[in-house]
């Protein structure tokens, strides 16, 4: 992301250090006192996330720290959100439907949550199936909500594996063909999109939405 500023620095730190109180506080003087684009504090949020999830990675931090770092998120994305629908011309159509969800054995959510709100917000109908998701739940779910294209989202390296397992079994379901699926998380690469067989990867929910617009035939 962009250089930060001295205040900008002071909000990833606060989210990044567990500072709930102080962290929030800033976040909502920024939005709702200060006027800052609320793209910009969620862009400052999803790295302040990057620092937890190292940091949960590096054995420094643990569940509770993850829970209280998607809180935070939830709070602060409560706020800029209806600042973003709410700006002139910006209502969004939906241009196409999103099934998102943590596939099993990882029940990490802090990135899809931040990839499920920015798909939100631009024009997506988005469907949240959680963390720790069995494939045959995928397929269930595909059948059920027939989305244009289907998150996979793991933190761990083990989810790789889950990943492929998922993809293999929505291909033998016969409905590869009817969907786009994106993985991302974690150490997520190209050699990892190939071994899973996944239509694409997003390092950021900047990316996945720039994915799903592209697919939707619309200019990212």
């Amino acid at each position: 992301m962009s250089e930060m500023t001295e205040q900008e620095a002071r909000l990833v730190g606060h989210l990044a250090e567990m500072e709930e109180d102080e962290g929030i506080d800033l976040a909502k003087k920024m939005l709702l006192e200060e006027g800052a684009d609320p793209m910009r504090v969620l862009e400052l949020c999803r790295a302040a996330m990057d620092i937890v999830g190292k940091k949960f990675e590096d054995g420094e931090y643990f569940l509770p720290e993850l829970v209280l770092a998607g809180e935070m998120l939830d709070t602060i994305g409560a706020i800029a959100k209806p600042l973003i629908k709410s700006a002139p011309g910006e209502e969004p159509r939906r241009l196409g439907k999103v099934l998102i969800g943590t596939v099993h054995g990882d029940l990490h959510d802090i990135g899809k949550n931040i990839v499920s709100f920015m798909l939100d917000i631009n024009g997506f109908e988005v469907k949240d199936i959680g963390i720790d998701v069995p494939a045959a739940t995928f397929v269930s779910e595909i059948e059920a909500f027939k989305p244009d294209v289907v998150g996979l989202s793991g933190f761990l390296t083990l989810a790789f594996d889950s990943m492929k397992e998922t993809i293999a079994t929505i291909d033998n379901a016969g409905l590869r063909n009817d969907v786009k699926i994106m993985i991302g998380g974690g150490q997520i690469d190209e050699t990892v999109r190939a071994y899973t067989g996944a239509d694409a990867f997003g390092v950021n929910a900047v990316e996945a939405v720039s994915l799903c617009k592209g697919w939707m035939g619309v200019n990212a």
